[in-house]
């Protein structure tokens, strides 16, 4: 499993692992039922702390995306797979909407704001 982990982002590195194996199971990289690393491989591997990497394990199993079972480790949830991108497109409205209602409020144009989400989006 091939997750980077950036000192520079602004995010934590639990919720930078937890987006990393959200992006990997909604793009079919990993697969219903496949093994996750155990919390301790994954923190050595990372050079972390496990509590850490159980922080991540802890928010994916909220969000329906794994399963731990005691003893045995962490799979990826038999979920379907249209109701979490239909989860998560409602997460980035919600959050566009925010921007939208800032953007509003502070007179920011319409085609300043669509720049911006393109830059964003593109990652320029």
């Amino acid at each position: 499993m091939n997750i980077v982990i950036s000192n520079s982002s602004d995010k934590p590195i639990y919720e930078q692992i937890a987006q990393q194996i959200k992006k990997m199971i909604i793009s079919g990289e990993l697969s219903p039922g496949d093994t996750l690393p155990s919390m301790r491989f994954l923190a050595k591997e990372l050079r972390i702390s496990v509590i850490t990497t159980k922080r991540a394990y802890s928010d994916l199993e909220r969000d329906g995306f794994i399963e731990t079972v005691t003893g045995k480790g962490s799979f990826v949830a038999n979920q379907n797979l249209s109701f979490i991108r239909e989860e998560q497109l409602r997460l980035a409205e919600e959050f566009l909407q925010k921007a939208v209602d800032i953007a509003r409020s502070s007179d920011i144009s319409w085609e300043e704001l669509s720049e911006l989400l393109e830059l964003l989006y593109k990652g320029e």
